[in-house]
């Protein structure tokens, strides 16, 4: 079970390794842009050359991640009292940012090279040191990105794939140097426009993941299942929908839930149950239940829960319609109420519309109140 303590001491954990990975790809792209600008300088290759500048936009990323990080953590003020969570979408949205420029000005300088070419001049320590920078590159990416996943970070995602898309594009370098080493065939600059290619379809796919991230995803549908499983598993509950999951930043969720309770709980009971729920919502998931509304479910005769069951197997028999839930019928004032989870794609207006005249149609003189729902699980 989660704690507090728990939570605060996972928040500073994950910060301190995203700020330790960070150093670690600085200091290594630094060394390998080095040493490669220096290599490529001395071959004349602009394949090698690009190769540098794209470990020199890989450690800005860093130092940007870095940065983020630290802007995330501000405390909650009056402009802001949710936090500063979401920096770190911000963040990787620069470096992705980024990467498509070093890619566009790659792509530039590689197409004057085909148009304008020169020859390059490549020695064995420069090989064997490209080969290396090959493997330091695999071994880093691997590892920033799995502390990425391990501590839900974004830009240490983004950052590990773009170092294995490094490594790819390296190899490349190599291959095109052992060729013109081997066949007197020049490919450097068309290897240059294939890196350039590769840098900036890596760039906008971190750009589309992150404007996901921003925009608002579906839920977790492992979350979505364990949230509604804790709270369904208390006394009384006949059932939890309409689950919404706000992502202020990671480790930061606030989401809202409707429960069904039976018509015969008091306003007391009520206030103690959703007390409970925020409380073991919390300790078992990290998610704050900001807002717990409430359906009523008939418990005092037969013939409303018959009417229910004849209504929810007539809405559905329709494949437009996922479920049926939050059910109330007052016989005497003749009056019901219900939400319908409405399928992506089908015309919700044209859908409530069908719904109205069927259940009209079976229970003429009720006022009926249907209201539409999202289906986020």
């Amino acid at each position: 079970m989660q704690t507090l303590n728990d939570n605060i001491d996972k928040e500073v954990n994950r910060n301190k390794v995203i700020i330790q990975t960070s150093v670690v790809g600085i200091v290594t792209n630094v060394i390998l842009a080095s040493v490669k600008a220096v290599i490529g300088l001395m071959a004349n290759s602009i394949a090698v050359v690009l190769d540098a500048v794209n470990n020199l936009s890989d450690a800005l990323s860093s130092i940007i991640t870095i940065v983020g990080n630290k802007l995330s953590r501000k405390l909650p003020n009056e402009k802001h009292p949710l936090g500063y969570g979401r920096i770190e979408y911000l963040t990787a949205m620069v470096i992705a940012s980024i990467v498509i420029y070093a890619g566009i000005t790659s792509c530039v300088e590689s197409v004057k090279k085909i148009i304008h070419p020169e020859e390059a001049d490549y020695s064995t320590v420069s090989l064997v040191i490209i080969a290396i920078a090959v493997v330091v590159k695999v071994i880093l990416g691997r590892y920033v990105k799995a502390q990425g996943e391990r501590v839900d970070s974004g830009s240490l995602i983004a950052s590990g794939s773009d170092a294995l898309f490094d490594a790819i594009l390296s190899l490349s370098v190599l291959a095109s140097a052992l060729v013109f080493i081997f066949t007197g065939l020049s490919l450097e600059a068309y290897v240059g426009v294939l890196i350039s290619i590769f840098i900036i379809k890596a760039g906008f796919e971190m750009l589309k993941d992150t404007v996901s991230d921003l925009l608002g995803r579906q839920n977790d549908n492992e979350l979505a299942k364990q949230i509604k499983a804790l709270i369904r598993s208390e006394e009384g509950i006949h059932g939890a929908y309409d689950l919404v999951i706000n992502d202020y930043g990671p480790e930061k969720k606030l989401a809202s839930i409707h429960v069904e309770l039976p018509d015969t709980m008091t306003v007391a009971d009520l206030d103690s149950l959703t007390r409970k729920l925020e409380k073991k919502v919390y300790r078992e998931t990290g998610v704050i239940l900001t807002a717990i509304g409430v359906y009523s479910y008939n418990t005092k005769d037969d013939e409303a829960a018959q009417i229910r069951d004849t209504i929810s197997d007539k809405i559905t028999s329709h494949d437009w319609a996922l479920q049926m839930h939050g059910f109330y019928v007052n016989i005497e004032a003749k009056e019901m109420r219900f939400d319908v989870v409405i399928k992506f794609g089908a015309n919700a207006q044209e859908a409530l519309q069908t719904i109205q005249g069927e259940i009209q149609e079976m229970f003429p003189g009720y006022h009926i109140q249907i209201t539409p729902d999202i289906y986020l699980e």
